[in-house]
């Protein structure tokens, strides 16, 4: 299944003894150590999980029920990031969609389906980087982020240098006031300062407040303060990342990605969509460990499994039948409680969930002129891959998943990778240049991946199902 090439790679990101200790203690999960080492950088007084003192939406418009365990909670901000995007200036706005997050920004926030993606997020087997449906693996692929997002999938990895301290990056990429009173070294930032210190502290939708109405209050409170231009929109895409892209549990964001806006025009050649779908991939098994909240941007695993497998609160909206990127056409109840549904309902609708009904290849008749993304990334699409975000890299096995290409899935071996697999996020004691240090990882990626072939003799996909239920027989 996998080339002695790919688990070299694979083995080559560990880095030697801080990892192997993390490994060896039992922690791992970037999540933890992310929140641990943002609570070392923060100041007396300073909040470092739930909220972060900026008064920002945390929950993406869920409304609140009872905590307890297994309740799940998506750490994104949509409304916030849409509002802020519509009343920035025109010029920042089009270069904030040169950048490539354009396309996506147009999508109107919907609620959070939360019975649904926590019935989703049950069924992820790590080892295989793969959901365990009754009907087969599914795995969201580079193709589903180009039609549902916008976002591009081809282009330069998003890798880079990692700092033992941002304290001067800060300064000059963001503005003084970030790193004021903080001890260094800096190595994190809490998003409610981001949103603050444009004015927008408090900057959560009331709970009968429309989109539109939430606007403009946004429109009316933000307040740019004579920045330059430059740093309106570093302020702006650092929030977009830590609250909505690459969102985690902790009300803080990793410095790491403020490197990335060191240069806006290079800015938009990055693959900012393998990136998020890599980020994606490594948290799922972290808040499979941490119930009461996820991190990563969910709304695309709503939507990729209202699109594969329509059983959730969405419909495609009358009216927004041409709309682009796909996430666009739909919209979603507004209250969960509405319908009363809780994921132990999701969960036995999936079970039996009728096979004949899952949409293996969605995007026919789809033109491609009509999605840049899509256009571009082609070349990818029917690829095995790496995905690299930073410090992370994760497997895109499409090979489990070819009936999304339209072909018969053959019976293979499910891969199993064990600890060397799972991604981790280190802090540094000396700066680190990830890239450097991993350059059969970034050509691998440069390179395509490898070809998934097509076995052209095969009539159907009932070897296959037959080896599937037979190793997933216990949780089907």
């Amino acid at each position: 299944m996998m080339t002695r090439v790919k688990r070299q790679m694979l083995r080559g990101r560990r880095q030697p003894e801080e990892e192997e200790d993390s490994a060896a203690s039992g922690e791992g999960s970037m999540v933890e150590e992310e929140e641990e080492e943002a609570a070392g950088d923060a100041p007396e007084g300073e909040e470092t999980s739930g909220d972060d003192g900026g008064g920002d939406e945390t929950e993406a418009d869920v409304p609140r029920r009872p905590k307890g365990k297994g309740r799940m909670r998506s750490r994104v901000t949509w409304d916030l990031c849409w509002a802020w995007f519509r009343a920035l200036p025109e010029a920042q706005q089009t270069r904030i969609a040169r950048m490539g997050f354009g396309h996506l920004l147009t999508v109107r926030p919907f609620y959070l389906d939360v019975p649904y993606l926590e019935a989703l997020r049950e069924r992820w087997e790590e080892d295989c980087k793969a959901s365990i449906m009754p009907w087969g693996h599914m795995i969201p692929t580079l193709e589903d982020v180009a039609y549902l997002t916008g976002l591009p999938v081809q282009g330069e990895l998003v890798v880079g240098l990692e700092r033992r301290d941002y304290y001067d990056d800060i300064v000059e990429f963001l503005g003084p006031e970030f790193v004021a009173g903080r001890r260094r070294p800096i190595r994190s930032i809490l998003l409610g300062s981001l949103s603050e210190a444009v004015g927008l502290r408090g900057g959560r939708r009331g709970p009968l407040e429309t989109l539109e109405e939430f606007y403009s209050r946004v429109r009316g409170a933000l307040d740019l303060g004579g920045r330059s231009e430059e740093h309106c929109i570093r302020i702006f895409v650092a929030y977009l990342f830590g609250r909505l892209l690459f969102a985690t549990q902790s009300s803080q964001m990793n410095c790491k990605f403020i490197l990335l806006l060191q240069d806006l025009e290079q800015t938009g050649r990055y693959a900012w969509g393998a990136a998020m779908l890599g980020h994606l991939f490594s948290l799922l098994p972290s808040s499979l460990r941490h119930s009461q909240s996820t991190g990563g941007f969910t709304p695309f695993l709503q939507i990729w499994g209202y699109t594969r497998f329509p059983m959730g609160r969405g419909t495609l909206a009358e009216g927004r039948q041409t709309m682009v990127p796909l996430m666009a056409r739909w919209e979603v109840a507004s209250d969960p409680r509405v319908t009363n549904r809780r994921a132990g309902d999701v969960r036995a609708a999936l079970d039996h969930y009728p096979h004949k009904q899952v949409v293996w290849t969605p995007y026919a008749g789809e033109a491609d002129a009509s999605h840049p993304a899509v256009a571009a990334g082609r070349p990818l699409f029917d690829r095995h891959l790496l995905l690299l975000c930073l410090g992370t890299c994760e497997v895109l096995y499409l090979e489990l998943v070819v009936r999304t290409l339209g072909w018969h899935q053959p019976a293979i071996e499910v891969p199993s990778l064990g600890r060397e697999g799972h991604s981790r996020r280190l802090f540094f004691a000396e700066d680190c240049d990830w890239g450097a240090d991993h350059g059969s990882t970034v050509a691998y990626w440069c390179g395509g991946g490898e070809q998934v072939v097509r076995q052209m003799a095969l009539l159907d996909s009932s070897a296959y199902m037959e080896d599937y239920r037979a190793r997933y027989a216990g949780r089907l």
